[in-house]
């Protein structure tokens, strides 16, 4: 029996417009009054999830998030931080030498600001951040020396010919040290060794006392594969790659075509 649904949110949730559907949160509703938990899986930072899911109208549950693509989780009903790891300064030093060997920019993520080091944001950055509702703030390593920011992931962004580049050359050194992935064409994120969305469900369900066999999760993008592997039931969207699609049990329609509804209703609701 499912009692988690874990629901990655861009390319899934979210529509082609980054909207929700009404007929997505219908079905998100059925499922928490059959008495499944939601968990919002997503590469998003928190200030990105907030808006959406006053739009789920469940403000007043208390489910999860988990954000930064596994690096924090956050209990809803008051946004309260309960487990995260973290950016050490020498990994963001590391991680900065690779950025400036390259024509990427890095930006940092805490549970406030989109973070971009050393120098002004380029034009996909400024995109990014408005996806996220805000807007993004220059910052140094002596700032961050200064101040102890909590930075949970680090992403660099460029152009989709620049971030091929940048992954070509540094892929395996970054996996070396951290969990990296080339979550959207222009986007290649680095979190702390070990890090993925799926070490953070597990650690979830283990506090929630549930097996991943109890666990469904849906999802669409490379960052979800260790998320679609964890989970018992495994859905996948119609609009994913057919890379994706090979590790999820069952594929459902796209996020235009409430592939996230159609999916809770097969698989939970029936």
């Amino acid at each position: 029996m499912i009692k988690l649904l874990a629901l990655d949110m861009d390319g899934t949730l979210l529509n082609s417009a980054k909207k929700i559907s009404k007929t997505n949160i219908e079905a998100i509703h059925k499922a928490i009054k059959k008495g499944v938990q939601l968990v919002l899986c997503t590469g998003r930072p928190l200030f990105g999830v907030k808006p959406y899911y006053e739009q789920l109208g469940l403000v007043e549950k208390n489910g999860f998030a988990i954000v930064n693509n596994g690096c924090s989780i956050h209990e809803t009903l008051n946004w309260d931080l309960i487990d995260w790891e973290e950016l050490t300064l020498e990994d963001i030093q590391f991680l900065e030498s690779l950025a400036k060997q390259s024509q990427v920019q890095l930006t940092l993520i805490d549970e406030e600001h989109y973070f971009v080091l050393g120098g002004a944001a380029n034009s996909i950055i400024e995109a990014d951040a408005k996806l996220v509702f805000t807007t993004p703030t220059e910052i140094s390593l002596s700032d961050i020396k200064k101040h102890q920011y909590t930075l949970f992931q680090a992403m660099f962004l460029g152009t989709e010919s620049q971030v091929d580049d940048f992954e070509s050359r540094f892929a395996h050194i970054i996996a070396n040290r951290f969990s990296g992935v080339r979550s959207q064409p222009v986007i290649y994120e680095a979190m702390p060794s070990g890090i993925t969305k799926a070490s953070a469900l597990a650690r979830l369900a283990q506090k929630m006392g549930l097996e991943s066999n109890e666990v469904m999760a849906i999802g669409d993008a490379d960052n979800d594969i260790e998320m679609l592997e964890f989970a018992g039931l495994s859905i996948a969207m119609g609009n994913a790659s057919n890379h994706v699609k090979q590790f999820a049990d069952y594929i459902t329609d796209s996020n235009d075509n409430h592939g996230v509804a159609k999916a809770i209703e097969k698989h939970i609701l029936a």
